[in-house]
């Protein structure tokens, strides 16, 4: 579609409360944002969904076209998307389906929107289906409220704790696919090569993100006001260059999940893991109770009352 055409859509979408008139009036539509995978900008286009029991899957049509799309490309280099329901705003993982687990879902698909079948019968390329996943944001370990920084910090870690218990879980998974599958390179079924790949990835992003955020702005502020904590502060900035470093190694093992060494991977996952898990326990150890005196959201601050008490 058009960029013209599609920000008509974007603009009557929001501006409706999810709702759109002409040929997708009463659809089920959905916008997604996804992170340029060259570009790092972000890009919305609408898309059509079909809801299997609380996953949301979406098909990388094109309308039949020779190529996948470019949201497609982009949500493999940023699995972490954003997508707006109605009035609702979710932030997600994209996960592609593989193997048997994507026929049924495009079967699925085609059941509710038979469209899809004529896109695919019209190209010679495998139609993706992308499952869009809860982040596990809004079920993390930390607090119900949030209230102060320390709050917040707490609530990310858990986020931090739970994918990667989850990203254990699959590795298993998926090696213990493989030996039965007779060790061969070829995907074990259902094939969750694709699963680990996006949840590692959406893990090392956030994982980066977190960091950089501390480094750049948190930690600065926080030194500043408390001087007492500069120590522990160098030394957290120390342990996310060694995190960095071991992160990087985890997803060099992740290009070829399905002939990646089983044994290797897990030492490297393990590592990670453990340095993470230390790393976390002393930041919130040394540092929780000064950010439990700095309230979030922050408070924007407040200007000078105008002249003359108010309105005439």
């Amino acid at each position: 579609m058009p960029a013209s055409f599609n920000q008509a859509i974007i603009d009557e979408f929001r501006a409706n409360d999810g709702k759109v008139g002409g040929p997708f009036e009463g659809g089920d539509l959905l916008l997604l944002t996804t992170t340029g995978a060259k570009s790092g900008a972000e890009h919305t286009v609408p898309l059509g969904y079909v809801r299997d029991g609380e996953q949301l899957l979406i098909v990388g049509s094109a309308g039949g076209a020779p190529r996948h799309p470019a949201w497609y490309h982009n949500l493999l280099a940023h699995p972490q998307v954003r997508v707006e329901i109605g009035t609702e705003t979710l932030e997600l993982i994209a996960v592609p389906a593989e193997g048997a687990r994507r026929d049924r879902l495009f079967e699925r698909v085609v059941g509710v929107a038979p469209g899809y079948a004529d896109y695919q019968s019209g190209t010679t390329r495998i139609l993706p289906v992308v499952v869009l996943e809860p982040s596990g944001a809004e079920a993390s370990e930390g607090p119900a409220e949030i209230g102060s920084l320390a709050d917040k910090l707490v609530q990310i870690h858990g986020w931090l704790r739970g994918q990667l218990r989850h990203l254990q879980a699959e590795t298993e998974a998926h090696f213990a696919a493989r030996a039965a599958n007779g060790g061969s390179g070829e995907p074990p079924a259902p094939g969750i090569g694709l699963q680990i790949r996006q949840h590692c990835l959406a893990f090392c992003q956030s994982l980066t993100f977190h960091h950089t955020s501390e480094d750049a702005h948190a930690f600065p502020a926080l030194a500043a006001q408390h001087p007492h904590l500069r120590e522990a502060i160098d030394r957290l900035g120390e342990e996310h260059r060694v995190l960095a470093r071991v992160k990087d190694a985890l997803l060099a093992l992740l290009a070829d999940i399905t002939t990646a060494d089983p044994e290797r991977f897990r030492a490297e996952l393990a590592r990670l893991s453990a340095e993470l898990v230390a790393h976390l326990d002393y930041e919130e150890e040394d540092l929780l109770p000064a950010l439990s005196e700095i309230r979030w959201p922050p408070v924007p601050p407040q200007g000078p009352e105008p002249a003359g008490g108010g309105a005439g």
